[in-house]
């Protein structure tokens, strides 16, 4: 099985076209395929399949633990950059866990294979973010509870993450959680702990968004890169046209076989 490599802002992704063969993973795989020290290595593991009734393609995504997971931003925008490397175009629309969604690859460079890609993420209304413990909780494709801290490049973030992640009594399915704090540049720093990852990630699409609606603050630093925030809350009632932006790498390509075979 032929595999490609990304990485969003650091946030690793092992990727599939599995338009003609159409295979079937198990947990067990995903999990081996995603292990550090026995696999390939990555945050999660996405295939790419055959788009249908208009969708340049589908997107399904899987955590590192070899679930299914729901909508992942940089995951998203790296499935975008290999679509790109297919031929599939730019401009996509294509269809994710949490529905449709529209992206754009901005700057592409063939040599290093890296670049800017923009994604649209769903719409999100202000009456669904709430007030929770110390921070808020929304969802914007992953849940995300986020929590303004001090010494935010001290903090225990896979400590607390993982406590704050499992309290059931306020997030029954879990959650992720993300650790914020402003920057004196005017940015917003972001630390998150990954359901599914069941650790800190250097960037997460979905929290850096869930960070910025929150703050109002478009610009956002993680451990791996900076990103772009964009979104408008004109109405009053919803926050839509909401969009990420930020780097996209292809790493490496090899092929997986599996102990199976």
């Amino acid at each position: 099985m032929e595999f490609y490599k990304f990485d969003g802002a650091g946030n690793d992704f092992v990727i599939v076209d599995n338009r003609k063969e159409c295979r079937q993973f198990s947990q067990e795989e995903v999990a081996m395929i995603c292990h550090r020290r026995f696999g390939v290595g990555a945050d999660g593991f996405m295939t790419l399949e055959a788009g249908e009734n208009g969708y340049d393609f589908e997107m399904i995504y899987y955590n590192s633990d070899g679930r299914v997971g729901s909508m992942c931003g940089n995951g998203g925008r790296c499935i975008v950059a290999f679509a790109h490397i297919l031929g599939l175009g730019k401009k996509l629309h294509f269809l994710g866990y949490d529905g449709p969604h529209d992206a754009e690859i901005l700057t592409w460079d063939e040599g290093r294979r890296t670049g800017i890609v923009k994604l649209g993420m769903r719409n999100i209304p202000v009456a669904d973010v709430r007030k929770v413990l110390d921070g808020w909780f929304l969802d914007t494709g992953s849940p995300h509870y986020v929590q303004r801290v001090k010494d935010l490049e001290h903090y225990d973030v896979v400590g607390e993450g993982r406590r704050l992640r499992n309290m059931t009594e306020y997030f029954p399915e879990g959650t992720n959680v993300d650790f914020i704090e402003d920057l004196s540049d005017g940015r917003l720093f972001v630390r998150t702990y990954e359901r599914g990852v069941e650790d800190e990630t250097w960037a997460c699409g979905t929290g850096v968004t869930a960070c910025a609606i929150v703050t109002g603050n478009h610009g956002v630093v993680a451990r791996g890169g900076d990103f772009r925030v964009d979104f408008d809350a004109t109405t009053g009632t919803i926050y839509d046209n909401v969009c990420l932006t930020g780097p996209v790498s292809l790493n490496f390509t090899g092929q997986w076989i599996s102990s199976a075979q």
